[in-house]
């Protein structure tokens, strides 16, 4: 068996593992809030139609857009049990998925949480705790970091897993050239996919959304993070093989040939 993997754009991705499709922070709109998105194009539906359950890593407005969540249908929302309450106030399917506990999508996929690092910028208006998640189905093991700075903690997440990391959807990026705390910049990135352990690596966060006034800012800023982070994977997690997708675009990933593991130093 094989995981499906395609990038819809900034933290948006769709997960087709064990007959069970799951979809990233869903951002199915043209646009998150103030924020445009590059082309003006919302991802195509046929790309996430179909969705069984959405994951949801926190409550900022470009990674819980709820316009985007009610297009996908009355699926459950796994996130952290503050967000999954919030999400259930306002007419959605929230699963609290308590930390330590796993929950089932499916007959063979289980989701649990992993601790991610994003307390800048906190929300009056919503709960602020942020988590990554670990999907496992297909004999394949998925890593989305959703958003965190790097920390010590992320070294625990194949323990926290049960198995080996095959595939991180790491972000690299945000909506400016510029990230503010609890991001990871690429070479950051690259770092925790060695720490992980990961076997194939793709970015996410990047090259998709910009403020309204985006003149003046210094040309190809939104194009830099992908090629960044592919060229700092082979300094510093030669072990790791990045994927830089465009937005729309799909990869397959099957679980890896028995034998000696690689690891990034």
């Amino acid at each position: 068996m094989s995981v499906r993997v395609r990038w819809l754009g900034h933290a948006t991705v769709v997960l087709d593992v064990a007959d069970v499709r799951l979809v990233t922070d869903p951002l199915l709109r043209r646009h998150a809030g103030l924020l445009r998105r590059r082309g003006g194009q919302a991802p195509r539906p046929s790309d996430w139609r179909g969705a069984d359950a959405a994951l949801v890593s926190h409550l900022h407005h470009d990674h819980a857009e709820l316009g985007s969540l009610r297009m996908l249908g009355p699926v459950p929302v796994l996130a952290a049990p503050s967000s999954a309450h919030w999400l259930t106030a306002h007419g959605l399917d929230g699963v609290a998925l308590a930390e330590g506990h796993w929950g089932a999508v499916g007959r063979e996929v289980r989701v649990r949480t992993v601790p991610a690092v994003h307390g800048h910028r906190p929300m009056p208006h919503r709960p602020n705790a942020a988590t990554g998640f670990v999907v496992r189905g297909g004999g394949l093991t998925v890593w989305f970091a959703g958003d965190t700075g790097p920390f010590p903690g992320l070294a625990r997440v194949p323990e926290l897993a049960g198995a080996p990391v095959d595939l991180a959807l790491v972000p690299v990026g945000g909506w400016g050239p510029r990230l503010s705390g609890g991001h990871l910049d690429p070479v950051e990135a690259a770092r925790a996919c060695a720490l992980v352990g990961a076997r194939v690596a793709v970015p996410v966060h990047w090259g998709t959304l910009h403020a309204p006034a985006s003149r003046g800012l210094p040309p190809g800023w939104m194009d830099r993070a992908g090629r960044a982070f592919a060229a700092a994977v082979q300094r510093v997690a030669p072990g790791v093989r990045p994927c830089v997708l465009a937005p729309g675009e799909a990869t397959e990933v099957s679980p890896a040939v028995p034998g000696p593991r690689p690891t990034g130093r």
